[in-house]
């Protein structure tokens, strides 16, 4: 079967560092076309891509049948809009839109038009997260009552880019609250109410860079938390059920491996070290070291060369990723007005 012609709209940090390589990783796709003002970079990389200047000269293209959108967060929600209305499949970066509405709208227009639509929520393919989850999904935990995630780094300096200005959908919350918040609806659903706190510690940030989000699933809570000022973190995940405790260190390390210039597919793609493996406390205190699966971002477009080629289920449910923006539009909510927002 033919690779999917599938163009990318975008070559800033998301096209060129994370959805351009798994792209051309991916065994059902073939990268063919790449829209941005970068054509050297695109040259040099990928020079079998062609080079569009704008969005509309990509989409415009009859033989692209899949489009991915890695742009600022504030144009997704228009792009995937006309991705569409051209005919094409699409796939989103995270996140999937500035608003629920916009959301739910482009899951009824891709219905209206045939085609499919995801987002590109990779960090459920994160090595830690995938055992964390084969954790709490194989019962081993027990009926899980507490849930804390974090996603701390240290960067007191203000980075160049949309996402430190005050741009419609930048800052924190809207960058890795939406993976946080994604991992939690994965494992319990959506919650039944949200406390939060959003603000701007350094002192001159210009969007939010601190959250801590409490979730409530009934007698549950998960705790989702980023900082961008933590020298030493802590547990990245802990999770405590009535048959015991699981405490993970350290990150999944796919993300700088694509920096680096890294591939999938390389030796040790995707593992863990043996020094970071989880910590499971059983009811009787005993303790036992849990191996780290491997990670896998290549597993989300091979899922979405899958659906659109077999009729496979999409790697993302878009009803899931508008649910994400429905927890930030409700945590933000939180955070202005002091208080707990039911969903």
């Amino acid at each position: 079967m033919q690779p999917i012609p599938t163009g990318l709209i975008g070559y800033g940090t998301a096209g060129a560092v994370f959805h351009a390589p798994l792209i051309a990783a991916a065994t059902g796709l073939r990268l063919t076309a790449i829209g941005s003002r970068r054509a050297e970079a695109i040259e040099r990389d990928f020079p079998e891509a062609k080079a569009y200047e704008n969005p509309q000269s990509l989409l415009a293209d009859p033989a692209i049948e899949l489009v991915v959108i890695a742009t600022p967060n504030d144009s997704h929600a228009a792009l995937a809009r006309e991705a569409l209305q051209a005919g094409k499949h699409v796939v989103v970066d995270k996140p999937f839109t500035l608003e629920a509405a916009e959301a739910e709208a482009l899951i009824a227009l891709a219905d209206r038009v045939g085609r499919r639509i995801t987002v590109f929520q990779n960090r459920r393919w994160d090595n830690d997260f995938l055992t964390v989850r084969r954790m709490v999904e194989d019962g081993r935990l027990g009926e899980v009552a507490y849930y804390e995630a974090h996603f701390d780094r240290f960067r007191p300096e203000i980075k160049q880019g949309w996402r430190e200005t005050e741009t419609p959908g930048s800052g924190l919350l809207y960058d890795l609250g939406a993976h946080l918040i994604d991992q939690a609806i994965v494992l319990f659903g959506m919650p039944r109410a949200v406390t939060a706190d959003v603000t701007r510690q350094r002192a001159a940030a210009k969007a939010d860079d601190y959250f801590h989000l409490v979730l409530d699933y009934g007698t549950r809570r998960a705790v989702l938390h980023a900082s961008v000022l933590v020298r030493d973190p802590g547990p990245r995940y802990l999770v405590h059920g009535d048959g015991g405790s699981f405490v993970k260190y350290g990150i999944d390390g796919q993300e700088a491996a694509l920096r680096e210039g890294g591939r999938p597919g390389g030796a040790g793609w995707g593992e863990d070290a043996p020094a970071l493996f989880g910590r499971f406390t059983d009811v009787d205190g005993t303790v036992a070291t849990i191996d780290t699966l491997p990670g896998r971002y290549t597993a989300f477009y091979d899922g979405v060369a899958a659906a659109i080629r077999d009729g496979a289920p999409l790697p993302v449910d878009p009803r899931e990723a508008r649910d994400v923006i429905r927890v930030i539009e409700a945590a933000q909510v939180s955070a202005r007005d002091r208080r707990t927002v039911v969903l």
